[in-house]
């Protein structure tokens, strides 16, 4: 591991307020984890996945998505409550729903009963439920840019950390998370023996990826706008899935250091650059976007990641930059 100054330190802080001077406001709403929510009704695993037992789970996770709406409603929460009155439309499919402490969600795009190729999207920091759509937005392109036969999941499944916080510059709210996306992607595995699933995970996502990747059955492991995993290189993360890496020309992400520092309590910073030749992971170019662009329409970088969901070569993939 590499240790680093607290000039270094404070360069890393610097670049968690960049990243919130870019973090979209959410004016009108409460603090997220403060509006409440009833606990979801009990829901056993999904043991098949035909047309009449998805149905059966999608009504389901409504009917906790309502009985959520309602709270917020009673409790004076209008933005919480119309979010999830949207959420709430019987054209969406979700496998599950919990509203409390900012919010839990897994949202199906696509048929899950036939999808041969499965994207599961795990999202970065500041992801809850009142900035929910920008997550949709991105799986709704990527679904249209993969095409019917492909399904893609936003999972939603971790308490994850405020853009500028000290819990952004560790890796613990990642090993909170990491447990339940292994059991999720056990779970759609098992539903889904046939299909071929990437992880396409985003920011701190990647953290979040790289603590579950140990032996998971997943073709592709895909980092967007990481600034690390804080894994050393691909061989640390002790998967056989094909790690790559993309990162927009205007990422701020860019230019966090790539370092740790070891306290006595604790682990701040990212680790190695993941489109570094060091990381070994394979790097695909992602245009010239920002943060927030890599679903963007007809952007280089969803071009490419369909094309690796699809199983496909992306264009100038090559071992590190």
């Amino acid at each position: 591991m590499i240790h680093v100054n607290v000039s270094r330190l404070r360069r890393i802080l610097l670049a968690s307020s960049i990243a919130a001077a870019v973090a979209v406001p959410v004016t009108g709403a409460a603090r997220p984890a403060a509006v409440p929510a009833p606990a979801p009704a009990s829901t056993a695993p999904l043991r098949v996945a035909t047309p009449a037992t998805l149905a059966q789970r999608y009504a389901a996770s409504r009917a906790d998505i309502l009985a959520a709406e309602r709270m917020a409603a009673d409790h004076g929460h209008r933005w919480r409550a119309a979010m999830l009155r949207a959420m709430a439309d019987p054209a969406r499919r979700f496998l599950s729903f919990d509203g409390r402490d900012g919010g839990r969600a897994v949202e199906v795009f696509g048929d899950l009963a036939t999808a041969g190729r499965i994207a599961v999207l795990v999202p970065g920091g500041d992801t809850h439920l009142d900035k929910y759509g920008l997550l949709r937005a991105g799986a709704l392109r990527l679904h249209q840019a993969l095409g019917d036969r492909a399904a893609v999941i936003t999972w939603l499944g971790y308490r994850t950390p405020a853009t500028v916080s000290l819990a952004v510059l560790t890796a613990d709210r990642a090993d909170e998370g990491a447990p339940a996306l292994r059991a999720f992607v056990q779970e759609l595995t098992t539903l889904r023996p046939a299909a071929r699933i990437s992880l396409v995970c985003h920011s701190y996502g990647g953290m979040v990826c790289g603590r579950a990747a140990p032996g998971l059955d997943v073709a592709h492991i895909v980092l967007i706008g990481s600034p690390g995993i804080t894994a050393e290189d691909v061989g640390a993360l002790r998967t056989p899935a094909t790690i790559w890496a993309g990162r927009g020309s205007r990422d701020w992400v860019a230019h966090v250091p790539h370092t740790l520092l070891h306290l006595p309590h604790a682990t701040l910073g990212f680790g190695a650059d993941p489109v570094s030749p060091r990381f070994g992971a394979r790097v695909f170019a992602a245009g010239d976007g920002g943060h927030s662009d890599y679903f963007k329409s007809g952007s280089p970088s969803l071009v490419n990641i369909a094309r690796i969901v699809s199983g496909r070569l992306p264009a100038e993939a090559r071992r590190g930059v």
